[in-house]
């Protein structure tokens, strides 16, 4: 199987190198940047296309014998690549998170036969399909609960923080409004409100806020109450909420002597150094998901913990296993059939397929990625 992938970033490269090493697999990767492209020279069975991604054109010309495509770009450039790949008959699955509706292209691919698989990562992404999958476990399932964090093992001052993709595909976390459901009606709140903590046995204590992380679950999935929430180390918020306060985050230009500049251009030059992860610092991803409803007229609680660390051994980071080993995995899940939905398919659509689910967790737990799962009986 030819499998092109578009994108050679931290988690993108991840992906290409873990494809690479399937001997069924022919992989090419291309990314406008060298630099990136020269990290993967070294890596074995890759074909490396230097390529500006940005034009459609170039997009149809390279995965045009191509039998699957992997999306691995930034959010802003996500719609239209996803949609470019659909136009060029071609089984697509895509991290880029991009913000449009995704089902505006569901018509398209459905007429030209195509599966789509979106927001295939953590979260977005398993976090979709577990709770899907814990929900079809329950006679009625009214309550969806998520929080997430990708953050670094060793704190340093002023953000504790650090990121391994596009800082303004972050800094978006911080500014677009929270969707969730509350009673069964849509709420919509600012992000980063609602604050509350947690304490983990792995990491002490975070603090989670609201973010429009439910995606494609506010529409495909029918509960009471949903909610998607990011988690940071205590302190974050009020940062953040101070840079958004004072416009750094906008997107709307301003003057600055005879230049006309975004202020969010300029606060991702000068946060994305900062926030960078560096060769060999260590992060770990974590996660909970709670599914809650009646099963056999008792009150079940589902509950499915992550927590992965950077990978020594590999010195893959937390956040590239996580999500892109839930895209190989997804790769791997269409390669042999076992899902076989046209459309678009957002992960929730897996979760609602058992055996499509179950090939993803035990495709993540050959790479040491385990969702732990508990159910409680709450009347007891």
């Amino acid at each position: 199987m030819k499998i092109t992938i578009l994108g050679a970033g931290l988690v993108g490269s991840a992906i290409a190198k873990d494809l690479a090493s399937e001997k069924d697999f022919e992989v090419t990767v291309s990314d406008a940047s060298a630099e990136a492209l020269k990290r993967l020279e070294s890596a074995a069975r890759l074909r490396t296309v230097p390529m500006d991604l940005s034009k459609a054109a170039n997009i149809t010309k390279l995965i045009g014998d191509a039998d699957l495509v992997v999306g691995a770009l930034p959010g802003f450039m996500g719609f239209e690549t996803m949609k470019t790949v659909i136009n060029a008959k071609k089984n697509i699955v895509d991290i880029s998170f991009f913000p449009e509706d995704p089902f505006l292209l569901d018509k398209l691919a459905l007429k030209n036969g195509v599966t789509a698989i979106m927001d295939c990562g953590v979260a977005p992404g398993c976090s979709n399909m577990l709770t899907a999958y814990a929900a079809a476990k329950l006679d009625k399932a009214d309550t969806a609960l998520c929080y997430v964090g990708g953050l670094p093992k060793v704190r340093t001052w002023p953000y504790e923080y650090k990121i391994v993709f596009s800082a303004v595909d972050v800094i978006e976390e911080y500014t677009r409004p929270a969707r969730y459901i509350e009673n069964g009606v849509l709420v919509t709140r600012p992000a980063l409100s609602d604050p509350e903590f947690l304490n983990f046995p792995e990491v002490g204590t975070l603090e989670a806020f609201n973010t429009d992380g439910l995606r494609t679950l506010a529409d495909t999935m029918k509960m009471a109450n949903m909610k998607e929430k990011t988690m940071r180390f205590p302190g974050h918020i009020d940062k953040m909420r101070v840079l958004r306060e004072t416009g750094l985050f906008s997107k709307t230009p301003i003057k600055v002597g005879d230049v006309s500049v975004r202020p969010l251009d300029v606060t991702a030059k000068l946060m994305f150094p900062m926030w960078k992860l560096k060769e060999g610092e260590e992060d770990f991803t974590i996660m909970r998901v709670i599914v809650e409803g009646i099963k056999n007229k008792k009150r079940v609680r589902y509950t499915y913990d992550l927590y992965d660390r950077y990978d020594k051994t590999t010195k893959i980071t937390s956040m590239a296993r996580t999500t892109g080993y839930a895209c190989t995995a997804a790769v791997r899940m269409l390669a042999q059939g076992a899902f076989k939905r046209k459309g678009i398919c957002p992960p929730e659509y897996i979760g609602q397929d058992k055996k499509a689910c179950e090939f993803m967790l035990r495709a993540m737990e050959k790479k040491n990625i385990f969702y732990k799962e508990s159910t409680d009986n709450l009347n007891a």
